[in-house]
């Protein structure tokens, strides 16, 4: 690049800091000190190197870039606007109500394609979009910008390991090592000796830059982005208040805006040597045609008998083959656990479409919502107590409405012998909580199936909660499944009660009713399999024809599951819920026994109504 390429970048990346200054001073919050360090990173990147239409932030072949360090998110917003994509005067509306230029970027803005800023989360979902690419034979490359301060995070090491194994050359990780963090400086400070030698151990291809604010340096290096078999990272050099002398490597400023006099004090300083990038020439992303995102018309039927015993982690396996075959968007992805959670189904037919995660949570989660930004529909399974050390990745996906489905399987006591470190007892809670999540909980085959092929349909987060033991059969292979519904199995004129219950419940519940039914007790057995959202209606009218009674029964701890949904929605209806649930730590046993142990079997449904009638 000549050197006037090379000063107009100087000017940009000025400029860059001059917009994030004023941004956050207007706001009076932000983080003026982390945008300044990278400035130069983020001006060589998207007016120097990067191929992406500005006009046009999803265009299927542009390069991705991810702020991993997502504080940083004023520099991100001035980079697009100096590209043009919207007025450089609405960065001053940052952090505003009415403004989706938020504190930290989420997908309400085109050119974000997750939401960051919960640290060390950036590099896994750019993992996602990297073997997006290399599927669909896309020649895009993503460049994941992170602080040096988030690489203390487990969950970066779990991502470059998985690129490395990967081998993808078409991922660039930028670190931005600019010695301090938010409270004091960071393990390693300025030796990137050290982060050099934990990216080589995972297969990374690894340059230095001494001087992160050397735009021929950065430039250089990244003439060389795809060369070799590794994913690359670039370790820079910065100094956090880059630019600005009376900010430059002083502690004490992250997360404080500029008053109007000192914000009016550095853009003084930075001017005279800033430059708008404005009719700076883009490479432009190779021409592709879009990819096709309709889901099918219709998937093969189902051939279930009924009575047949099928455990319903089981039928996920079988679901993800039989609709996978119809809808190439379909990946699948496992943590070690495929064998158990039997998406190695799917893993023995579409090997190019299944990506084994091992025991890394975390990334398997990050990764998938990579994938779905790219138009992918993948499906993440493991135990349901293992999702929760992948809790923080889960409530970012929800913030970034990701198209993301996950199984939770072994969930409950029903598990048996293992244990309760093994067993699924805070999922149902821990999903209700997601922003705009789908929770769904099936009794036997034919719900799963039926349910999967809802989970594929809809778009937005949904969480499939499976069952270890086997259970019958009790639907018909055409019986209907929407999302938000629930299934009425035992009604009669004169019921008492209204049993509510899902999974492996759900047919506990029907044998209790069916030895009440004996007793003269006339019971109406709901399944709630969508309890998120629940089916309100439907079970407010069965309530209202059984005295206003409801009891729920659940394999789950007493807070946050189906009894506190149920109750949650029937709180201004006059309805009475009892709940049944575990409520004490649970220890190793049959799933027989343990069900009855903590008073969730037909015998102890039974008891609690006939107790419920007595009062």
């Amino acid at each position: 690049m000549i050197e006037s390429d090379i000063e107009l970048l100087k000017g940009i990346a000025n400029q860059l800091r001059i917009h994030s200054i004023a941004a956050t001073t207007a706001a009076g919050s932000g983080h003026p000190t982390s945008c300044c360090s990278a400035a130069e990173l983020v001006a060589a990147l998207f007016f120097g190197h990067m191929r992406y239409d500005p006009k046009n932030p999803q265009h299927p072949n542009n390069d991705r870039f991810v702020l991993s360090k997502g504080h940083a998110a004023p520099l991100l917003y001035a980079a697009w606007a100096e590209a043009g994509l919207f007025p450089t005067d609405e960065l001053l509306k940052l952090r505003t109500l009415e403004s989706d230029l938020e504190g930290h970027p989420t997908p309400r803005l085109p050119f974000v394609d997750v939401a960051t800023g919960s640290l060390g989360q950036g590099l896994g979902a750019g993992v996602g979009m990297a073997l997006a690419a290399r599927l669909d034979g896309r020649d895009y490359r993503t460049y994941v910008l992170l602080g040096d301060g988030e690489i203390a995070e487990g969950a970066v090491w779990e991502a470059a390991s998985f690129a490395g194994l990967h081998q993808l050359n078409n991922l660039i990780a930028i670190v931005d090592v600019n010695r301090l963090g938010q409270s004091q400086e960071t393990a390693f400070g300025h030796n990137l000796k050290v982060y050099a030698d934990r990216f080589k151990a995972f297969g990374w291809r690894v340059e230095t830059l001494d001087d992160g604010h050397d735009l021929e340096e950065i430039l250089e290096v990244l003439s060389g982005v795809g060369l070799g078999s590794e994913p690359l990272v670039i370790l820079a050099k910065t100094y956090k208040g880059a630019g600005v002398s009376f900010l430059q490597d002083r502690d004490g400023w992250h997360g404080k805006p500029l008053s109007r006099e000192e914000a009016e004090k550095a853009i003084a300083e930075l001017k005279p040597a800033a430059r708008s990038a404005s009719g700076v020439s883009i490479p432009s992303p190779t021409p592709v045609s879009a990819p096709d995102s309709t889901p099918p018309g219709a998937f093969a039927p189902l051939s279930y008998k009924p009575g047949d015993l099928v455990a319903t982690r089981e039928a996920y396996g079988t679901a993800l083959v039989r609709i996978g075959a119809d809808d190439p968007r379909i990946v699948a992805l496992d943590g070690d656990t495929k064998n158990s959670t039997f998406a190695e189904k799917f893993a023995k037919r579409f090997p190019d479409r299944f990506f084994e995660c091992y025991i890394a949570e975390q990334n398997m989660v990050g990764v998938a919502t990579g994938l779905a930004t790219r138009g992918k529909v993948p499906f993440a399974s493991t135990f349901a107590c293992f999702l929760t050390r992948a809790y923080d990745h889960i409530r970012l996906a929800g913030i970034s409405r990701a198209n993301l489905k996950l199984a939770g399987s072994h969930a409950g006591v029903s598990i048996g012998e293992d244990g309760p470190s093994q067993m699924g007892l805070e999922d149902l809670a821990m999903m209700r909580a997601v922003a705009g999540s789908v929770v769904l909980y099936p009794c036997d085959a034919v719900s799963t199936e039926k349910l999967v092929e809802q989970m594929t349909l809809h778009r937005g987060l949904c969480y499939l909660r499976t069952s270890r033991p086997k259970t019958p059969v009790i639907y018909g292979n055409d019986e209907a499944f929407p999302i938000g519904g629930a299934k009425v199995l035992r009604q009669n004129p004169g019921d008492q009660i209204t049993l509510v219950a899902a999974g492996v419940t759900l047919h506990e519940a029907l044998k209790a009713a069916d030895a009440l039914r004996a007793e003269g007790i006339g019971v109406t057995v709901i399944d709630a399999y969508s309890i998120k959202p629940l089916a309100t209606d439907l079970i407010r009218d069965a309530a209202q024809k059984t005295g206003n009674r409801i009891l729920t029964v659940e394999d789950h701890y007493a807070e946050g599951g189906l009894g506190d949904a149920v109750a949650g929605e029937l709180a201004d209806s006059g309805v009475r819920v009892k709940k049944l649930a575990v409520r004490e730590l649970p220890r190793s046993g049959k799933p027989q026994e343990l069900l009855a142990r903590y008073g969730i079997d037909a015998a102890a449904i039974a008891r609690e109504v006939r107790a419920i009638l007595n009062r």
